[in-house]
């Protein structure tokens, strides 16, 4: 019997997931799809590559999760000439569910949704395996290496720029101490000055054939630079390996020479430019006057990223700007045969531009670009006066209200980047991401705060907790817990989304609505009884404290993921 094996398959790779990894947290969402999915197949075998959605159920009351797959199956079989309603397919689908752990009843409701109902004691099992095992995201099937891009071109401005301003920076070191002036005044003799222009030019020709002066110039202003880049990555807990350039200057000769080899350039004004299939605008990969260009180097960076740092998944986070111009090298890199998109995960995540509270570029007062240092160190200031402000330095020690500072100001800075969708332009503003009220770090700060600090003024040491993780039930008979239960365990399903498209607002979105789910179920349901006179902790309802230690956790995990760094007290 077919459907009898095709059961069993189900039921033992359902297992398997969760012996296999039985550490990890399991995707619902996907245990659901592999359910349905064997449903129709086993309902309609003649369909192929039916349409599998599984969606979370707006409307709690009509059950937890939805299959919407009847509708565009009674689409596609009508243009196969047969004529069945989506109540019909849906009924079918629903008598062909193979046994499985997850699902109590399902209803089919309107045109033909299928409504999934939860069984409470399976949401149960899988909070107590989160609280005993920690909270481990589904594992990737094999480890994967992933970069991410930044090359820098002005060096020939700075260089000539250099050479006109410290003549003797060969032996005396030259005082840049703002690097942003520098640059500034070098770019607008680039842009106004013919000669400068051409001597620029030239320093990069200069610095490509490797001449010693010029390496001794570009060292100069790299470490200016490197100084400066690391303050801000000391901020924001940023650890990167560095590649230049320059890393990339040997390899770009022999990119060149393959393309050639292969018959790929062509010749154009003495420029040496290549087409890629599907593409209108061409890579030039040589100058008319020898030298490289971003093209070269980006594509002696990708080359380098996937044959010998052997990458699973390249991203390139810039600004959309580029989003043409990395298609093109993609497609060139693919037409070289140096990847299959099919195994390899190349992409291009493009952000928009952040806007001042005018809608404007965000500009400083004299119209200069904003630095981000300026910004960091302004954060501070205001993230401190606001904890003063609510007195917080009465109640913390001066290390912890330090802490709490940069906690705030940092945390905040990120995650108003990061709560924004990535794709459009977002406003900067110090008073919101600073409030602590509504889809802020500062409010996700101090919910995670409150959370933990209930157990410690329970005085529950964390042995307890432990210990209950593996002996107690985790009851939800109450719809705020149960409703809190199946958000803490939305988190994979939320994981697998933002692996696949790349927007974190969703994880910022989906922590937001976990800490206001977690304020409902704690303002409905009492987690320590306290005598009203004395304060003595009277009853401890344990299994609604490690619903709260388990959505901590969780939590914790997504602000992990974010860069945002909690603390204990604050």
């Amino acid at each position: 019997n077919i459907s009898e094996s095709f059961h069993i398959i189900l039921k033992i790779s359902l297992q398997e997931e969760m012996s296999q990894n039985g550490k990890a947290m399991l995707n619902i969402n996907q245990c659901l799809q592999q359910i349905f999915g064997e449903a129709i197949s086993t309902a309609y075998p003649g369909i192929e590559n039916a349409p599998l959605t599984v969606t979370l159920n707006q409307q709690a009351k009509f059950g937890d999760y939805q299959c919407n797959s009847a509708m565009p199956m009674a689409q596609m079989m009508k243009a196969k000439g047969q004529k069945v309603s989506p109540r019909e397919i849906a009924e079918k689908i629903v008598q062909n569910i193979p046994n499985n752990e997850l699902i109590e009843r399902t209803e089919i409701a309107g045109p033909g949704f299928i409504n999934v109902h939860l069984k409470r004691m399976f949401v149960s099992k899988l909070l107590s395996n989160l609280l005993v095992n920690g909270v481990q995201p589904p594992s990737l099937k094999k480890k994967k290496k992933v970069g991410h891009s930044g090359i820098n071109y002005n060096f020939g401005m700075l260089i000539a720029h250099l050479q006109d301003k410290f003549p003797n920076y060969l032996s005396v070191s030259p005082p840049i101490g703002d690097l942003q002036a520098f640059y500034k005044a070098s770019k607008k003799r680039f842009d106004e000055d013919e000669e400068f222009k051409k001597r620029a030019y030239q320093c990069v020709v200069k610095l490509q054939s490797k001449d010693p002066d010029f390496i001794k110039a570009w060292n100069l202003i790299c470490d200016v630079s490197r100084n400066e880049f690391q303050k801000v990555y000391n901020c924001l807990d940023i650890r990167i390996e560095e590649r230049g350039e320059s890393y990339y200057q040997d390899m770009m000769t022999v990119v060149v020479k393959e393309f050639e080899e292969k018959g790929l350039v062509q010749l154009d004004e003495g420029r040496k430019i290549v087409f890629a299939p599907g593409q209108s605008i061409p890579l030039t990969i040589v100058k008319s006057d020898g030298g490289y260009t971003y093209d070269t180097s980006d594509l002696a960076a990708i080359k380098n990223r996937l044959f010998d740092e052997k990458a699973d998944i390249i991203i390139y986070v810039t600004d959309s700007g580029q989003a043409v111009h990395f298609q093109v090298v993609f497609a060139a890199a693919q037409l070289i045969g140096w990847y299959d998109p099919k195994v390899t995960r190349v992409e291009h995540a493009g952000f928009g531009v952040v806007l001042g509270e005018d809608k404007k570029k965000f500009k400083t007062r004299s119209g200069d670009t904003v630095r981000l240092m300026d910004l960091l160190e302004e954060g501070l200031k205001r993230s401190m006066d606001k904890l003063k402000e609510k007195g917080r330095d009465k109640v913390l020690t001066p290390e912890e209200l330090l802490k709490a500072q940069r906690a705030v100001a940092f945390g905040c800075i990120k995650y108003a980047d990061l709560s924004h969708n990535r794709i459009n332009d977002y406003i900067f503003s110090f008073d919101k991401m600073l409030d602590d009220r509504g889809n802020t770090a500062a409010y996700l700060l101090y919910a995670f705060t409150r959370i933990r600090s209930i157990a410690r003024l329970a005085n529950i040491q964390e042995a307890t907790l432990h210990k209950a993780a593996e002996t107690t039930e985790v009851l939800l008979d109450h719809e705020k817990e149960w409703k809190l239960g199946k958000c803490i365990l939305r988190f994979p399903e939320i994981l697998q989304k933002i692996t696949d498209d790349l927007l974190l607002h969703t994880l910022c979105d989906y922590l937001y609505e976990l800490a206001t789910t977690f304020t409902e179920f704690y303002d409905n349901c009492y987690c320590v009884e306290k005598d009203r006179q004395t304060g003595e902790v009277v009853k401890v309802n344990m299994w609604r404290m490690l619903i709260c230690e388990a959505t901590a956790a969780v939590m914790a995990k997504g602000f992990d993921i974010l860069g945002i760094n909690p603390v204990q007290r604050m």
